[in-house]
């Protein structure tokens, strides 16, 4: 074994993530580590890639006990983390980013050519388009994620660990860093895939090891003996078929057969070099999908609903008691005006990491409890925060916990709690599933069809067709910055959204 845990236990204020895992890694071989949020993943991928120490067991790398006092002494140590929670420098550019953990040198100074030489066939194998002296912050999530994993392809691991590496990535992008991965193993990398995309799990993987409740409870099993219903049910216990049969249906069901009136309408909005002459309606009790490429222009559809950007020409219409709220600029005013959005990239826009659980799911309370007259204390606002928390099923042992100590799953649920807050009449939604396990899932697919009964409109922008086809009643397809499709009925189906999606560029199977 290349890498392996024996007895690795550890708490965080008293709350147990891990209770005596035993974990072991080969060479040549790609290792599913699986578990719902919660389960322990996160706390067991910090402590092997050197981000936590253990309370309690030991490392072993290569058959001899070590201790990684960071990240970075691991990758000295050719032991490699690609984050689902990206740790880029938005103001350094694509080559600062790749060598964050070494920098080559000729003398005293930076050596840009031997970075260039060094990066530029691990970014042509991840396809990574953008110059290397770009900067971060210009680049779509996705490619931030496609630089991520360079970075740690570039120190030619012996051990590679993956968290949620494709949750960013578009379905081509994701095929090549399959492809990518079974070359790793072809050379004798150990790679440690974590996932909840159980499809892919079984698809790539030769091993499986499954956490609960900060335990062991699968070992390293022959992935090819396991199918989808078995992993579930080791995940999830005995919550296992009443939550796959949750996140296997639709929120939506079917048609949208409400009235249109009052709803959320553009009308031929431009905005130059993103969007040309969108319109589009979504009734009240609606769940609108957006489909679209990065670069797309899906997501900026709903970056004008939300204020963030100012369209040139047109206008957005906004329900609103009787009458239209129209050409709201500015995210206060659209909160305001009831607009809520909640990002896939919680940890970027959706959370203050370090602020305890209350304190996040009443960030935009100020904005929208004054909208509705009421005067704010903080017991007020603790109270509404724990009944919000309650209603979507945060898992906390504490209200005062900060947020940045809880699982995706639950962060996710924080950022869901965060916009209920703020009684939206529109819910724009960038994402909102991505890295989280099925069980969560289900619990927020069912909280959207919560709101679809209530009347809120919802627009939903995803990078899986799948969630899109079972979730939405309509679904509009930007490319290029324009309508291009609207699928609804018989014709709404995942195949149908790749393939609109693509467009002449033809679909990735399924």
């Amino acid at each position: 074994m290349v890498l392996a845990g024996r007895d690795l236990a550890k708490s965080y204020g008293g709350v147990r993530a891990l209770a005596g895992v035993d974990v072991a890694f080969r060479a040549g071989a790609v290792h599913a580590l699986l578990g719902e949020n919660g389960a322990g993943k996160s706390t067991l991928v910090k402590i092997l890639a050197g981000a936590v120490p253990p309370d309690r067991g030991e490392l072993l790398l290569g058959g001899s006990a070590v201790r990684f006092g960071s990240t970075a002494e691991a990758a000295r140590q050719r032991v490699a983390i690609v984050s689902q929670e990206l740790n880029l420098f938005p103001d350094q550019d694509v080559l600062a980013n790749v060598f964050a953990h070494r920098l080559p040198r000729k003398g005293p100074l930076v050596d840009r050519a031997a970075m260039r030489a060094l990066a530029a066939p691990v970014l042509a194998e991840l396809g990574l388009r953008a110059p290397p002296d770009t900067l971060l912050e210009s680049l779509s999530l996705g490619d931030r994620q496609l630089v991520e994993i360079a970075r740690a392809l570039v120190e030619q691991p012996r051990v590679l660990i993956l968290d949620e590496p494709t949750s960013a990535l578009q379905p081509g992008e994701v095929a090549r860093l399959h492809e990518i991965i079974g070359r790793l193993r072809d050379r004798g990398t150990a790679v440690v895939y974590v996932s909840h995309v159980l499809e892919d799990v079984l698809a790539i993987c030769d091993e499986v090891t499954v956490l609960r409740d900060g335990a062991v409870v699968l070992s390293g099993a022959d992935a090819a003996e396991l199918d989808l219903p078995a992993l579930v049910t080791a995940m999830l216990g005995e919550r296992a078929p009443a939550s796959l049969r949750a996140a296997g249906a639709t929120a939506a069901a079917g048609p949208f057969t409400g009235d249109s009136a009052g709803g959320l309408r553009l009308v031929s909005v431009s905005v130059p070099g993103r969007l040309r002459d969108v319109s589009l309606e979504a009734a009240p009790g609606e769940i609108l999908g957006v489909a679209g490429l990065v670069g797309s222009g899906h997501t900026d559809v709903l970056r004008v609903i939300a204020g963030a950007l100012t369209p040139q020409s047109g206008r957005v219409e906004l329900p609103g008691d009787g009458k239209r709220a129209a050409n709201r600029t500015g995210m206060r005013a659209a909160v305001r005006a009831g607009v809520g959005l909640i990002s896939g990239d919680r940890r970027g826009v959706g959370i203050t990491a370090d602020k305890p659980v209350w304190e996040n799911i009443v960030q935009v309370s100020a904005v929208s409890l004054g909208r509705l007259g009421r005067w704010l204390t903080q017991r007020a606002l603790r109270e509404a925060a724990e009944v919000l928390a309650r209603r979507v099923g945060v898992r906390t042992h504490s209200m005062d916990q900060a947020v940045d100590q809880l699982s995706g799953g639950n962060q996710q649920k924080v950022v869901f709690a965060k916009w209920l807050a703020a009684r939206p009449s529109v819910l724009l939604m960038d994402d909102p599933t991505r890295g989280i396990d099925i069980g969560a899932k289900a619990e927020i697919y069912a909280l959207m069809g919560e709101l679809a009964a209530a009347g809120t409109v919802q627009l939903l922008a995803s990078s899986d067709p799948k969630e899109l086809a079972g979730i939405c009643h309509r679904v509009i397809v930007i490319r290029k910055g324009q309508v291009t499709a609207v699928l609804e009925g018989a014709e709404l189906s995942a195949h149908a959204v790749l393939e609109a999606v693509n467009g002449d560029r033809g679909a990735p199977a399924l």
